[in-house]
C-alpha cells in the first residue's frame, strides 16, 4: 500500500537556495540564518549570519524589492563583532530575530553574542539596517533562539528564549521572561518543553523566528532537534500560545511539518539542518514567507499561508 502523502503547509521555492557564499561580494566560509523583516516600501531585509574563513560570525544586509530575487548585498559587513565595547562578542554574532516595535518605531535585533563563556542572548535597536544601537546582553550564559514579542503585556515586554542547561540529561525548554524596560528581567519560565525519549523535539527545542500574531493566537513556529546515529536533525514545528496570556500553551503540534530533503539542506558545514530565523506575513493573501538556512551553508525559502498552518493545528495539535 502506497504511503499516505503529509500534507505540505511549507513549500520550497523552486530555484533555491535563494542566497549562497558565492552572492556575497566578500570572501567568507558560509552564509545562513537571516532574520527577515518588510520595510515600509515594501522591501524584504534579510540580516544574515555570516562565518568568515576564520569561523567568527558577523551580520550582512541583503535587500531585495520582491524578497525572492535581486538581492543587493552589503559590500562589506554590515554589523561585525564589536569584543572591545562589548566582551559578550569576543567570539562573534549570530542568528538575529527582528521584530518591529511599534511603541519605539524602531525594529528590536535579538541576537546571539558568542562569549567566552558560552552563548548568551544580546539586543540592538535599528531603524534602517545601518546604523544600530548596542544594548548588550539581555540574560546569562548558556542562552540563545530568542525574539521579543512586539507589544507590551500589562506593561510588561516579554522575549521567548532558551537557555541551555549545564547538566547532561537536562531538557532544553522553551521560556518566557519579562521586563519592565527591556534591561532587567525576571518572572522566568517554561513555556513550551522540550519531550523526552524517541520524539523529533525531545530533549531539545527552540524558537524558529519571532512569534507571529494572528487572531487565534501567538504562532510559534519552533525547530527540534533528533540525534541520531549520523548526528543531529533540526526539522521544524508548530505551536499557538494565548493572544492575551502568551505564558498559557493553547495548543502544539505532535509532527514536525517541514525538516531537511534536499541536496543543499543535507550537504554542507553541518548536514540535515533547515533552520529559520525569520519571516514575511502579507496579512492580504495569507502568504507566510519562511527564510531558513540549509545545513549551515546556504539561505533558502520557502511560502505557506498562516491559514493553514492554524487548521492543522487545531486538527492535530494537544496541549503538552
Amino acid at each position: 500500500m502506497a504511503k499516505a502523502a503529509f500534507r505540505e503547509l511549507l513549500r520550497r521555492y523552486s530555484d533555491n537556495p535563494i542566497i549562497t557564499p558565492h552572492s556575497l561580494p566578500y570572501p567568507a566560509n558560509t552564509v545562513f540564518n537571516a532574520g527577515a523583516t518588510l520595510m515600509p516600501d515594501g522591501e524584504t531585509v534579510l540580516l544574515a549570519r555570516v562565518e568568515d574563513r576564520r569561523g567568527i560570525s558577523h551580520l550582512t544586509v541583503a535587500r531585495s524589492p520582491d524578497g525572492i530575487r535581486n538581492w543587493s548585498i552589503d559590500d562589506k559587513p554590515t554589523l561585525l563583532p564589536d569584543p572591545i565595547n562589548h566582551p559578550e562578542e569576543t567570539w562573534g554574532i549570530e542568528d538575529p530575530r527582528i521584530t518591529w516595535i511599534e511603541e519605539d518605531q524602531r525594529f528590536a535585533v535579538v541576537y546571539t553574542a558568542f562569549s567566552t563563556s558560552g552563548p548568551l542572548v544580546a539586543l540592538a535597536f535599528t531603524r534602517d539596517f545601518k546604523e544600530y544601537e548596542r544594548r548588550g546582553p539581555m540574560m546569562p550564559p548558556s542562552d540563545k533562539d530568542a525574539a521579543l514579542f512586539p507589544r507590551r503585556f500589562d506593561g510588561r515586554w516579554l522575549l521567548l528564549h532558551r537557555p541551555t542547561p549545564t547538566e547532561a540529561g537536562e531538557r532544553a525548554n522553551m521560556w518566557l521572561s519579562f521586563s519592565p524596560d527591556l534591561r532587567h528581567w525576571g518572572d522566568h519560565q517554561v513555556v513550551i518543553p522540550a519531550r523526552r525519549g524517541a520524539w523529533w523535539d525531545a530533549d531539545k527545542i527552540g524558537l524558529s523566528p519571532p512569534p507571529i500574531e494572528t487572531s487565534s493566537g501567538w504562532l510559534i513556529i519552533y525547530h527540534g532537534v533528533r540525534r541520531t546515529a549520523s548526528g543531529s536533525l533540526y526539522r521544524i514545528g508548530l505551536a499557538l500560545l494565548d493572544l492575551e496570556d502568551p505564558r498559557r500553551l493553547i495548543t502544539r503540534g505532535d509532527e514536525w511539518i517541514f525538516g531537511p530533503e534536499t541536496q543543499y539542506e543535507y550537504s554542507g558545514d553541518v548536514g540535515g539542518v533547515v533552520f529559520p530565523c525569520g519571516t514575511t506575513y502579507d496579512k492580504s493573501t495569507d502568504e507566510l514567507r519562511l527564510y531558513y538556512g540549509a545545513a549551515d551553508s546556504c539561505i533558502a525559502l520557502a511560502t505557506g499561508k498562516v491559514a493553514d498552518m492554524l487548521e492543522w493545528l487545531k486538527n492535530n495539535g494537544n496541549n503538552g
